[in-house]
């Protein structure tokens, strides 16, 4: 059956770009998806939160929530005066000092035979901007030649071919101070084996994490320093909760968790009992209010506060010990 189609909706000028359809979309949520399309409709405009949430019917917190996804991920940069819609890879550096760099670099053995190995584990002919990425890691990073060709090896054997992929994971080893081919290998060993107990917690064992996801689990045990324990801990309350694999979710859990000072199973359970003890005064609370309320009187006084009051802080008492136990 043939179909003849009247597009009604014109387009007027907002474009998306293929890597982001590739690598980044099936990765993210619904939510987040909208709020990156919305800010790329105001490409170049500084990003109002709440502009934003009324725009998308959104709490300002869940479009806090999905810029800094996007800003993990590497697709949104965020500026002093706020989020900016500027949807390009990131520029560690000016366009100008790359070239410098790569011209820098064009008698440098080691950096042209790295350049060659890429091209030839890639199965591509790099561009200008391919080079001077490389260069910059090369050059700038002083990331030795023989890590970055590991690097590379590395990152095509686990299925992420993106050279903008592959910058990310070399930053993130210059910030943990990986130098050697050894090293990074030790860190990445053991990086699987978070990743593999995060999967195999959200039941998602028959694929490798996707790009958005491994940024969400550096975060997690990179940023955060949070043990495999303690992440997948948030993985099984987040299937609990949602009956679904969701990182974001899992993410919101852990994020909340850095804040309280959590470092381990321990400290999650005391944060338990404290949550458990405002839960119930507030039950307690309400119970108070509905006999208040019916109009009985009481020992004299304002009836609305005919009630004993406690004379213990509980949720204090709790927090103390939660810190005592912290500072262990």
């Amino acid at each position: 059956m043939a179909w003849e189609l009247n597009h009604k909706l014109q387009v007027n000028g907002t474009l998306v770009s293929n890597t982001f359809i590739d690598e980044h979309m099936a990765g993210a949520s619904g939510e987040y998806v909208k709020v990156y399309l919305y800010l790329l409709r105001h490409q170049g405009e500084v990003a109002d939160a709440g502009m934003v949430a009324e725009a998308l019917h959104y709490t300002e917190g869940d479009v806090r929530r999905a810029i800094s996804y996007w800003e993990k991920a590497g697709v949104l940069e965020v500026s002093e005066e706020g989020p900016r819609a500027s949807f390009g890879e990131p520029e560690p550096y000016t366009p100008r000092e790359k070239k410098d760099t790569v011209n820098r670099l064009a008698d440098d053995d080691d950096f042209s035979q790295l350049l060659y190995i890429a091209q030839k584990y890639m199965n591509k002919i790099f561009t200008r901007r391919d080079c001077e990425i490389f260069g910059y890691l090369y050059g700038e990073l002083k990331l030795p030649a023989e890590l970055l060709e590991y690097l590379v090896e590395f990152c095509v054997q686990n299925g992420h071919t993106s050279i903008r992929y592959m910058e990310t994971v070399a930053i993130n080893w210059h910030k943990r101070g990986v130098v050697t081919v050894e090293e990074a290998k030790g860190y990445t060993a053991g990086f699987h084996k978070d990743a593999f107990a995060v999967m195999k917690a959200f039941g998602l064992n028959d694929r490798r994490p996707a790009a958005a996801e491994q940024q969400f689990m550096e975060t997690w045990f990179g940023a955060y320093g949070f043990t495999r324990e303690v992440v997948v801990e948030a993985c099984n309350r987040t299937i609990r909760s949602t009956h679904t694999p969701s990182f974001q979710y899992a993410d919101k859990i852990l994020a909340e968790w850095k804040k309280a000072g959590v470092k381990n199973l321990s400290d999650v359970e005391d944060l338990d009992m404290i949550r458990q003890s405002q839960e119930k005064g507030r039950i307690q609370e309400k119970k108070g209010e509905g006999k208040r309320m019916d109009g009985r009187k009481g020992n004299g006084g304002n009836r609305f506060h005919n009630f004993e009051q406690s004379t213990t802080d509980y949720d204090s008492l709790m927090m103390e010990k939660v810190r005592a136990r912290m500072k262990e």
